[in-house]
């Protein structure tokens, strides 16, 4: 598999989590051997917990699978730039690669808000930005556009109920 073929099924997972309501972000850990060792995507409204994000879902699954907690001959696709605390548990991993599709203005810790893996702790992941940036891109507008929609939608409800 090439890396896009990674980060297409980071964007079936990310694609899944919209359908549940959730902001769509999918992310896959791959083992040197290219396989697929853990997967997830965001579940924080559906579980209701504020660490229900897709790379510590996937990191946890690739700990289950591979029975520790050192990920030094993995990488990570994600669809979504990750946050301060997903690039933490990336570090803490020990994660070597990381690849992201879209930027986060807003959270981004690889480089847009903050570049934590350049800070200077005891790991340095190597990170690849702006694989499928387009798709992965449009899939979160897609969202938001949506999400604005429908809360219009319900303003204009209620000021119809009130007149």
């Amino acid at each position: 598999m090439t890396h896009e073929d990674y980060m297409r099924r980071a964007l079936e997972l990310a694609r899944e989590a919209m359908e549940e309501g959730e902001v769509p972000v999918g992310c896959v850990v791959v083992w040197e051997d290219g396989r697929i060792v853990g997967q997830g995507r965001n579940r924080r409204e559906t579980a209701r917990d504020a660490l229900g994000h897709a790379e510590l879902e996937a990191i946890r699954q690739a700990n289950a699978v591979l029975g520790g907690w050192r990920l030094h001959k993995a990488a990570l696709y994600v669809t979504l730039e990750p946050c301060p605390m997903c690039a933490g548990a990336i570090i803490n991993a020990r994660i070597p690669q990381v690849w992201y599709g879209a930027d986060d203005p807003k959270a981004g810790c690889c480089g847009s808000v903050l570049d934590l893996f350049a800070q200077p702790f005891n790991h340095h992941p190597q990170v690849h930005r702006g694989l499928l940036e387009e798709e992965c891109a449009a899939l979160l507008q897609e969202f938001f556009q949506r999400l604005r929609e429908k809360r219009r939608a319900a303003r204009e409800g209620r000021r119809e109920v009130g007149d």
